[in-house]
């Protein structure tokens, strides 16, 4: 058998900042669209095991994330090197959620819509990649194309697919002010464009968790944000009030939502790759997450729901399920965690939760034979670089855009975004609560290529072996490295 080796390091530190309460302005009731996309099974996310022939990965960088310039992004651009003048830009996305938006951003700022051909796969985020395959093969047009998080290297480290973003006449200046961890997963890690920027994201998903406050009252004698966060700061303290709330509620109300959004909270704060020297690593935080899982799967403290499935929402709206991890993206009236306050709508609040965490996001790409690079460029301009057409989106859609400075002025003025939001958390500003999340988040040195399909072969060992069949822990992990191997061979 491979010796493959694997690891997860986790931190449990957590910068905690004061919970912003106010009444919010804003009267726009638009909200963020569900993206149950965002959890794919296995069979979807293999396909990150085409992505990237180098397996070899520095050595974890433990610092603290690294800080934007202050000075904001420049807004100089330089000479576009690639084709221009088509008579077609063409938007490929797996949904309608966030491209027509962006369209419509660019348009309003100069861009010729009539020109538009938007292409919606209409699927979820892990099957984009064989459509995009399939598009590529094809050699129909392509100018811009969105690509995910857990996937988007397999497409950014590829030069006959992704163009580094100087092609366009950007630079390092044009993003200083975008939030450090996006830079990472756009960065490519392999290939012609090692080390360059080819990826540009306009959101940050920076995570909380969300909670109902009238069950948070009668089972932990929480009153306020600030209670809650102190109750759940660190995951030992969560495990805590979890099993309080499972205790008192003699099992029918557990704290939070699924092993998934344990999982996500936990593997966004790993301190070193996954793949290190060509091999998978998984050590002793590994097996900390699994205990504290197993500790709750078995007291009631989590729920035995899986994200995305027919019980998951439902759980939040009869009241068996009090809180939820939540990304920015989440909250809208539409979105999953919309849907399911809908119930016990303006008993809900936000706070930082356990630890830091993104979940999701999505990268804009472009297609190195694109000709359209003009529009192409001005697209990413409007949507990741000008702060101008950033805070409108922000406002707008609403949307937590990928500029710190917008934001820390959005927070300081405390406009809000979304009035169905607003009066849902009691008057929270949950862009001011996830602020400081979202700074914190550290990805340096720490994405490769594997991560989709790696962490999704651990959760599953677990949730299916460790809590559900009763196997050791050796057995996981023989089970985890059977599967990584299988599914991404050159790692062997």
């Amino acid at each position: 058998m491979n010796t493959l080796k694997r690891t997860l390091a986790l931190v449990a530190t957590l910068a905690m900042a004061s919970t912003a309460f106010a009444s919010c302005g804003s009267d726009d009731s638009s909200s963020s669209s569900s993206k149950a996309d965002e959890a794919t099974k296995a069979a979807d996310e293999a396909t990150t095991a085409e992505a990237g022939n180098d397996t070899t990965e520095a050595p974890a960088d433990t610092t603290e994330a690294p800080a934007p310039s202050g000075t904001g992004n420049s807004t100089e651009l330089g000479e576009v090197t690639l084709k221009t003048g088509g008579d077609q830009f063409t938007v490929a996305a797996w949904n309608p959620d966030d491209a027509p938006a962006l369209i419509d951003l660019w348009a309003a700022n100069g861009g010729d819509k009539s020109k538009v051909n938007f292409i919606n796969f209409d699927c979820g985020g892990g099957k984009a990649s064989e459509k995009y395959d399939a598009l590529f093969a094809s050699g129909d047009d392509l100018d811009v194309y969105f690509a995910e998080a857990d996937w988007a290297l397999k497409y950014i480290n590829d030069d006959t697919r992704t163009a580094p973003l100087e092609a366009l006449g950007f630079s390092e200046d044009n993003f200083t002010d975008t939030y450090a961890y996006t830079n990472e997963i756009g960065r490519a890690t392999a290939g012609a464009n090692a080390g360059k920027l080819v990826g540009a994201s306009w959101q940050a998903a920076a995570g909380g968790f969300a909670y109902r406050t009238d069950l948070a009252k009668e089972y932990l004698d929480v009153n306020t944000p600030e209670e809650m966060q102190s109750k759940i700061d660190g995951w030992e303290n969560f495990v805590a009030a979890a099993t309080t709330v499972a205790e008192k509620s003699s099992g029918k109300v557990a704290l939070a939502d699924s092993l998934g959004g344990m999982w996500q909270v936990f593997a966004a704060n790993r301190t070193q790759p996954w793949v290190v020297d060509g091999l998978l690593e998984i050590d002793d935080s590994c097996k900390t997450f699994a205990d504290y899982a197993k500790t709750l799967w078995d007291n009631g403290g989590v729920t035995h729901n899986a994200q995305w499935t027919d019980a998951w929402i439902p759980a939040g709206k009869d009241g068996s399920c009090m809180g939820y991890f939540v990304s920015t993206w989440g909250f809208g009236e539409k979105a999953f965690f919309g849907q399911a306050s809908s119930d016990s709508y303006g008993k809900w609040a936000v706070v930082q939760g356990p630890d830091k965490y993104f979940w999701g996001g999505t990268w804009i790409v472009v297609n190195p034979k694109t000709d359209n690079a003009d529009d192409a460029q001005q697209f990413i301009f409007n949507a990741v670089v000008n702060p101008e057409t950033m805070k409108s989106y922000a406002l707008s859609k609403p949307e937590y855009v990928n500029n710190v400075s917008v934001m820390q002025e959005i927070v300081d003025k405390n406009e809000c975004p979304n009035k169905y939001v607003t009066d849902n958390l009691g008057g929270q500003n949950y862009f001011a609560e996830l602020h400081e999340n979202a700074k914190n988040i550290n990805l340096k040195d720490l994405i490769t290529p594997y991560d989709a399909t790696i962490k999704n072969a651990f959760i599953t060992a677990v949730t299916e072996d460790y809590l559900q069949g009763g196997k050791s822990w050796e057995e996981v992990e023989d089970r985890v490295y059977a599967d990584v191997k299988a599914a991404v061979p050159e790692l062997s």
